[in-house]
């Protein structure tokens, strides 16, 4: 592997690029992004140069699409006529099926594979990329085919997520998807949610809020653009996921003044000592 495109060098992209870097990689990374972005991916060396997509995909070995949901389905729309017969495609969606199935219809000179960094920070932008992002990270692949890891285009790219200090799980994109509607999606709108309550019922007395508030709203400071396509894009997931937590609210509700809600604190506190170690 000698060149690399990053196809969209914000948050995600830039610090593949920069753990690329810290990894040992010595070829050549490539950024196709606004001239905004690029202008600062080139100053924090996340990429080498930057070029636009056809001339990008042209010289590249591999392709990594790090943009938001949307501009991933699209880009692969149109990759396929670019890309060399040894290229490998991922990319770093926090959604799955659709993209594997858009992948599967559209791209057939090379090899897709699918991908989620499961990373990332409330922060948005190639300023806030991180060389050691990725480090002790779960990042799941979603190959089509399982056949499709013994290629070695992508043995080449699971040796790099390896050097990255991440650890790699191969899932089905729908068994991806199902799961982070519980791991990650249903956090965010539950922060999300939360933080609305509090701002509706009890939002012109912030000073009587101790820490526990602003850890449990730290996700709230995502923004609805980056998660956009990931609730239209996972919606059915998403609901079975509320629906269950919906339930749960529901039976703590009901039993605030029975043993019942012992078992709840005792089954959540296992969970996050879990989380935490």
């Amino acid at each position: 592997m000698q060149t690399v495109a990053i196809f969209g060098v914000g948050l995600i992209g830039g610090s593949f690029g920069l753990a690329l870097k810290k990894a040992g990689f010595k070829g050549t990374i490539v950024g196709v992004s606004s001239e905004a972005t690029v202008r600062v991916a080139l100053e924090r060396g996340a990429i080498d140069e930057a070029a636009p997509m056809a001339d990008a995909a042209r010289g590249a070995d591999l392709i990594y699409l790090a943009q938001p949901i949307g501009r991933i389905l699209d880009t692969l729309h149109h990759l396929d006529s670019y890309v060399n017969s040894g290229t490998l495609i991922t990319d770093a969606g926090s959604t799955k099926s659709a993209i594997v199935a858009t992948a599967r219809q559209h791209i057939g000179r090379c090899a897709f594979l699918g991908g989620h960094p499961m990373a990332g920070k409330e922060k948005r932008g190639v300023a806030a990329a991180d060389a050691e992002l990725f480090r002790d990270r779960t990042y799941v692949l979603t190959p089509d085919d399982p056949a499709e890891l013994e290629r070695q285009p992508a043995k080449d790219f699971l040796g790099w997520v390896r050097r990255m200090g991440a650890h790699p799980v191969v899932l089905a994109p729908e068994e991806h998807d199902r799961i982070v509607s519980f791991t990650s999606h249903l956090p965010q709108l539950a922060s999300t949610a939360l933080a609305a309550t509090v701002a509706e019922q009890a939002g012109d007395r912030l000073s009587v809020a101790g820490p526990g508030l602003a850890d449990t709203t730290r996700l709230a400071l995502s923004s609805f653009e980056l998660w956009r396509d990931i609730l239209a894009t996972n919606n059915v997931a998403i609901e079975q996921a509320l629906n269950a937590y919906i339930r749960k609210l529901e039976h703590v509700r009901d039993h605030l003044r029975t043993r019942e809600i012992q078992s709840e604190f005792e089954i959540a506190a296992a969970l996050a000592a879990t989380l935490r170690k």
